[in-house]
């Protein structure tokens, strides 16, 4: 066999391999926001907020809420409103940790 054939099968068996990886980790390897929402969003609007801090996958803060409807929204970070959403889970997974122990 010709080894540009085999060669060409290794890397496209490698590159499934990896895009299978990842498809099972779930794990994004970028933001997952693009923009944001900065206005206020009544609490009661929303179902659940996940914060991603920055890493190598994304430089930014990302805060994604779900709301009510199940639409998922990214909300700024720095607004003063998100600020204290992002402050009242922080505090709730401090004292859930302290609890714990």
């Amino acid at each position: 066999m010709n080894y540009k054939i085999v060669l060409a099968l290794f890397l496209i068996s490698v590159a499934l391999t990896q895009d299978m990886a990842l498809a099972q980790t779930g794990n994004e390897l970028r933001c997952q926001c693009i923009n944001t929402h900065s206005k206020f969003i009544p609490p009661r609007w929303i179902q659940d907020v996940k914060l991603t801090q920055s890493g190598p996958h994304c430089q930014n803060v990302e805060v994604i809420a779900t709301l009510n409807n199940d639409k998922e929204i990214c909300l700024e970070p720095t607004a003063p409103w998100v600020k204290l959403i992002i402050k009242a889970i922080l505090s709730k997974a401090e004292a859930n940790n302290e609890i714990s122990l």
